[in-house]
């Protein structure tokens, strides 16, 4: 456990969790996939793979401005293929026992995943499934825009401001800090290095969880 520091003096309304590489490891199946369809439209796949983590699909294939590829019609292509390859999907260490013993009304996913691959990646993982869930569909604008996490405040009854958000991406980080939440960053997963960093732990295996009396969420190791 490094750099926790004064993180964990801190008290919250809700918990909001990032999906793929942050309760999950998706990578090697998501970068599958992706390397397939890189290929196929002559990118070079050792670059491009670092930047789809942590964006809608969507949003990835447009910022390519790739002549005659229609992003809508491409993406939903690569969720089919993505929901088709979820064998190897493993939960982050720990994360199962810790989203379990939260409240269900205080905590959240925000994911730039659709919803049926979120949904699928969850239940290959053996994660449960939050009260919840913010996807893809349900948001204008994708991480870093903070949309998706006011969304899931607004939807627990809380402010973001009042949340801790767990992360592992630079967008998701960005959009985390955007709401004006505090981040605390799940390293397993990282195989790629990150521009922005925070407060660090590999993995949800020596945290604790507890409700003071006034309600407040209280994360400790």
């Amino acid at each position: 456990m490094d750099n926790t520091g004064s993180l964990f003096e801190g008290r919250y309304k809700a918990l909001l969790f990032d999906m793929d590489g942050t309760v999950l490891n998706s990578i090697a199946a998501a970068e599958h996939v992706w390397g397939a369809w890189a290929i196929d439209h002559g990118l070079d796949i050792v670059s491009f793979l670092p930047t789809i983590h942590g964006v809608r699909s969507v949003d990835r294939i447009a910022a390519l401005e790739l002549p005659g590829i229609n992003p809508e019609i491409e993406a939903q292509a690569i969720t089919e293929a993505e929901i088709a390859s979820v064998d190897g999907i493993v939960e982050i260490a720990g994360a199962a026992k810790f989203l379990r013993s939260l409240p269900a009304n205080r905590w959240a996913i925000v994911t730039s995943a659709p919803l049926a691959l979120a949904k699928a990646r969850l239940k290959a993982a053996g994660l449960p499934l939050p009260k919840v869930l913010v996807t893809s569909e349900d948001v204008t604008t994708g991480k870093p825009d903070p949309e998706g996490y006011e969304l899931a405040a607004k939807k627990l009854g809380v402010n973001a401001k009042e949340c801790l958000i767990f992360e592992d991406s630079a967008v998701g980080i960005l959009a985390a800090q955007a709401a004006g939440a505090q981040v605390l960053v799940i390293a397993e997963a990282h195989i790629h290095r990150i521009e922005i960093a925070g407060t660090t732990i590999p993995a949800y295996e020596d945290l604790i969880a507890h409700l003071d009396d006034e309600g407040f969420i209280h994360v400790c190791a």
